[in-house]
């Protein structure tokens, strides 16, 4: 009765249509007991020897959606003895450097892609991505919505993998251990750094340095001060270059003042996602700032189990005077896959990601590795041996009154990002003013 009850849920906070942020319909799974698999032929068990290559963003092949990503490429292998995939892999910054030279030299045949303005729009516009037939995935299950970010004048090139959600992961026993509360406001939060500090502990390891986790935080800031206004103050500030809103200036001075408080580590604004996450999972820090992708730490055996069986996570708490609630979540669907308009091997590509996105792939094993939630429906997948973690985020979608959509940095072209991301680092730690930073980003938009 339990898990019919909690599937029940996941359906209705699932099927919330994800919002723009800057600015579809859902199938079913086959109810034949037929599989997408058994009925999709790839015709190619007996045809030439073909390698097609991966483009991933995502390095860690033995855990979280690396493993995930290789499982299914070795699956489609065995079954397709024709087939060879081969996987370049790097952490995301420097997969997005070197996708750009891709798109000037030739693109791998399968790639990963981010369905935001900032990343997808010079892409399409480069012609470099193949169109997909959105008909072809009817009965994928995908969200309602979620399909939008990977389209440009009604045509599909790309796939979504995730439903993104920002929140602060914690150590819940040494929250216990210490006295401490879950923060429900934003002073909360605050104050709980200064005690954190004060036993000697790290309050919050943040990825400083490669920029996007600090924007992020702002937008999640952002979003809690504005509610429902946050997508018309994002869009009208990217369109006109003016970022002078009295919302978005305090919102920049909140996140000065978290780093005065402390609630950062030393050397936030120059350390990297892998060393942010290891000062939380090594128990250094009691917090980390990063998205439900992270959620496989709770299954990750290279994490003590003391560690890992503790993580807990809460999402931005709300601000004193601001007009979001504590059930407007900043949440998005970020990261997917596409084809390259140029491969070799382009009908083959496509039957490798129709492959990837059967319902019973990439969505199941995602869910059953912990990875997070996926783009489709993940309900028939509950076995009622989930982490608490995953259901934590299964509750925050289901109870959200609101989702934001897309960070700030990814909705205004990629000269907008570029400066975002190399600004925010100085305006945090107070190196730059406010004012300068909001008039460099603006004028970025121009």
């Amino acid at each position: 009765m339990k898990k019919k009850i909690i599937s029940m849920m996941l359906v209705a906070g699932m099927a919330m249509s994800m919002l723009a942020g800057c600015g579809s319909s859902a199938g079913s799974s086959d109810t034949d007991g037929t599989s997408v698999a058994e009925a999709e032929d790839t015709g190619t068990a007996e045809g030439e020897q073909i390698t097609l290559t991966l483009f991933s963003n995502l390095p860690d092949r033995n855990n979280g959606q690396g493993l995930v990503e290789q499982m299914i490429i070795d699956e489609y292998m065995e079954e397709n003895p024709n087939i060879t995939i081969e996987v370049e892999a790097l952490d995301e910054e420097a997969y997005k450097t070197k996708f750009k030279a891709y798109s000037m030299e030739g693109m791998p045949d399968i790639v990963n892609i981010w369905g935001q303005p900032s990343f997808l729009d010079e892409v399409l516009e480069a012609g470099v991505l193949a169109e997909l037939n959105e008909d072809d995935y009817a009965d994928y299950a995908f969200i309602a919505g979620s399909l939008d970010g990977f389209k440009k004048d009604g045509k599909l090139y790309g796939l979504p993998r995730n439903t993104d959600v920002a929140g602060f992961y914690y150590n819940a026993a040494m929250f216990e251990e210490y006295g401490w509360e879950v923060p429900e406001t934003y002073d909360d939060l605050l104050a709980l750094a200064g005690e954190i500090q004060a036993e000697g502990i790290i309050p919050l390891a943040m990825d400083g340095g490669d920029g996007w986790p600090l924007a992020v935080y702002l937008s999640d800031i952002l979003y809690k001060l504005t509610g429902s206004d946050y997508s018309d103050l994002v869009s009208n500030a990217i369109a006109t270059g003016d970022f002078t809103d009295e919302n978005m200036v305090k919102a920049t001075e909140i996140l000065k003042e978290t780093v005065d408080a402390g609630l950062f580590q030393t050397g936030y604004d120059s350390q990297d996602y892998a060393t942010a996450q290891n000062l939380f999972t090594n128990g250094q820090a009691a917090m980390y700032y990063m998205g439900s992708w992270d959620a496989s730490m709770a299954l990750n055996e290279d994490i003590s189990e003391e560690i890992r069986t503790n993580i807990r996570v809460f999402t931005m708490p709300v601000i004193e005077g601001g007009a979001g609630t504590a059930t407007d979540v900043a949440a998005w669907n970020g990261g997917g896959y596409a084809v390259s308009e140029n491969s070799e091997y382009k009908e083959e590509a496509i039957k490798f990601l129709n492959y990837m996105y059967q319902p019973d792939k990439l969505s199941r094993y995602g869910w059953e590795n912990g990875v997070g939630m996926s783009a489709q429906d993940q309900t028939d997948y509950m076995s009622g041996d989930e982490t608490e973690l995953q259901l934590q985020f299964v509750d925050i979608i289901n109870t959200a009154t609101s989702v934001s959509g897309t960070p700030l940095n990814d909705c205004g072209p990629s000269a907008f990002k570029t400066s975002i991301e190399s600004e925010i680092q100085s305006v945090s730690n107070g190196s730059e003013s406010v004012e300068d930073f909001l008039q460099i980003i603006g004028d970025s938009c121009q």
